[in-house]
């Protein structure tokens, strides 16, 4: 299982916990990867915390051309994610944002609603989600545990 600290810093650190010699270079890789999940997964908590709706979840750029990182995402998620068709990312959001900035469109949604487009949806898998559940709630004692050994 993943995990990371809070911190976007070059003293960030991470842990691999429950490393054994049986485990594989895949078993690390999906580790990481369903660690960087979790991680988002906590934003969505925040939102919820705030009553701020989240209506869909799409994936862009060069990580969403993985089908492997697009299913653990839907899976930790338990919902549908939406594969956009754009593989820029970043620079196709500032370009977007610019748009509205410059009047092409009177605001985000509108200008996505005209310009995005999705390539593929994947559903949550119902086999994994129990499975994702448990680590996840692992994930989150482990990151409180982590939180005081990394601070202190």
């Amino acid at each position: 299982m993943g995990e990371r600290t809070p911190h976007l810093d070059p003293n960030a650190r991470g842990a691999l916990v429950g490393l054994t010699a049986s485990h594989t270079r895949a078993h690390v890789i999906r580790a990481i990867l369903e660690g960087v999940a979790f991680s988002l997964k906590d934003t969505f908590t925040i939102l919820d915390g705030m009553k701020i709706p989240v209506k869909s979840i799409r994936l862009g750029g060069g990580g969403a051309r993985s089908s492997l990182w697009s299913q653990i995402q839907a899976d930790v998620y338990g919902q549908e994610v939406e594969i956009v068709e754009a593989e820029e990312g970043a620079a196709y959001g500032a370009a977007i944002l610019a748009g509205v900035g410059s009047g092409m469109w009177p605001s985000v949604d509108d200008a996505c609603t005209s310009v995005v487009r999705i390539r593929d949806r994947v559903l949550p898998n119902a086999t994994s989600i129990a499975v994702i559940h448990d680590n996840y709630a692992r994930y989150r004692r482990m990151y409180d545990g982590m939180k005081f050994i990394f601070n202190s």
